[in-house]
């Protein structure tokens, strides 16, 4: 599957109906986003059961600051509904393989259960 755009239209929407879910956060001038985005797509068509999106930070300023973006390229991970990674820096092919295959590992029903006992803990809110 290639690399799809998303905006802050489609952004909830993507990150809700889909099992796993990266994000890259890039601008057309920043050189190590262009230097990431072919290890990027590559992965995108090695791994059929990810979606793969990128977030244009010039077109889409109130997501990218939404996102609390303050560095580019950011890659985000979200698996089931729930950030799970989010990292500044262009990744290299082996770095990105270790975020896909951690996040694809991971026990989301732990994951889960903190997110819930956080949320039931004195003072969360």
């Amino acid at each position: 599957m290639a690399t799809i755009d998303i905006t802050g239209h489609d952004f909830p929407q993507t990150i809700q109906n889909n099992d796993i879910v990266l994000v890259d956060f890039w601008a057309a001038w920043c050189g190590p986003c262009r230097m990431f985005a072919p290890t990027y797509e590559a992965a995108s068509r090695k791994h059929a059961d990810v979606v793969f999106a990128k977030v244009d930070t010039e077109a889409e300023q109130a997501l990218a600051a939404a996102a609390g973006i303050s560095s580019i390229p950011t890659l985000m991970a979200f698996r089931e509904g729930v950030l799970v990674f989010s990292e500044p820096g262009a990744l290299p092919a082996a770095g990105l393989e270790d975020v896909i295959t951690a996040v694809k590992n991971l026990d989301m029903a732990e994951v889960h259960a903190r997110i819930a006992a956080r949320q039931q803990a004195p003072g969360a809110g």
